[in-house]
């Protein structure tokens, strides 16, 4: 995925092909990873000329790509690469997502879209509250197809930031650039699409948007803390496009899988866990993911800077930490 992010990146920026091609066609992406990418351009005035014409335009990009604020850094002359680099979003997969009886189908229809992009299941909507995996699916939809299509032309954008975007294109005088840029992808992406509802401009962008790529056959996968019938203050128009495809919750995890995340959480960050602490963080996190994460980071934390045995005591004292934060 390193290696694709800086064409994927290019491909979206609005500058002629010749142009990208003299400045970037000797540049090579060294890392990419922690928020960070860097560059290696073997002539120092390309250095400077992409500094001071390419990188704020390069990091909007990346930051609708990934969802975070990626800081690019370009270097010169002699540089040793490391052997490797990953994205941080490589952790986001299908393998990594832990299947219950409360997220298997919408799991199951992600699967589905990832192999089969804009076909029956177009568009996606996942809802379900926060904190419960909707949002690692999109990621893991979208690691399939960079790896099964690079050539895709892939955004991931949250509901208030597309918001955002349009707010600035048109203070801008750039709307028709906005559109451009969201109609002309293979995949996209809208995460927390309630953000956009009793917006009107927003929901008039996006609705064109959404036909534009429904009828060119481009996968449209959205997001939602809520089914669209109950996003009151959304176009019906919308909840009705909304609704072409395939709809699909995510509920809380039942205890058994709340225990399989905990031990892979664990198992990842290195930390042994007595199924006794196990138990009592499943028992007293029921309802979010990124709690029970939360609470075997904290674990981790406490019993390695403070010394501290890993107890139910412990697990108890790390989650009313949590509570309070």
């Amino acid at each position: 995925m390193a290696n694709n992010i800086l064409e994927m990146a290019l491909e979206q920026l609005d500058f002629p092909p010749s142009t990208i091609s003299a400045w970037f066609d000797d540049v090579t992406v060294v890392s990419f990873g922690d928020n960070r990418l860097v560059l290696h351009s073997p002539v120092p005035f390309k250095k400077e000329f992409i500094e001071s014409k390419f990188i704020a335009p390069l990091q909007e990009v990346l930051h609708n790509l990934t969802g975070d604020p990626i800081t690019i850094v370009v270097v010169t002359g002699e540089y040793t690469a490391p052997s490797t680099s990953t994205s941080p979003y490589d952790d986001y997969t299908f393998e990594r997502f832990i299947v219950g009886s409360s997220n298997k189908f919408a799991h199951a229809a992600a699967l589905a879209v990832s192999q089969r992009p804009a076909a029956e299941n177009n568009p996606l909507f996942i809802y379900g509250n926060s904190g419960l995996g909707k949002t690692h699916l999109m990621y893991a939809i979208a690691n399939v197809l960079r790896r099964t299509h690079p050539e895709y032309r892939i955004i991931y954008v949250k509901g208030e930031d597309f918001t955002n975007e349009l707010i600035t294109a048109i203070q801008e005088g750039n709307v028709q650039a906005f559109r451009n840029k969201y109609r002309m992808v293979d995949l996209l992406l809208l995460d927390d699409v309630q953000f956009i509802a009793g917006k009107e401009r927003t929901q008039e962008e996006f609705f064109h948007t959404f036909n534009a790529l429904y009828e060119a056959k481009k996968q449209i996968v959205l997001t939602s803390d809520r089914p669209p019938k109950e996003i009151n203050t959304l176009e019906d128009r919308m909840k009705t496009r909304f609704e072409w495809g395939l709809l699909a919750d995510i509920q809380p995890p039942d205890f058994e899988t709340r225990i399989a995340i905990i031990r892979d959480k664990a198992v990842k960050m290195g930390v042994e866990l007595p199924d006794d602490v196990s138990n009592y963080i499943a028992e007293n996190i029921q309802a979010n993911i990124r709690q029970l994460e939360g609470a075997v980071k904290k674990i981790k934390a406490m019993h390695e800077l403070m010394g501290e045995r890993i107890t139910v005591s412990l697990a108890e004292n790390a989650i009313d930490a949590l509570r309070t934060e």
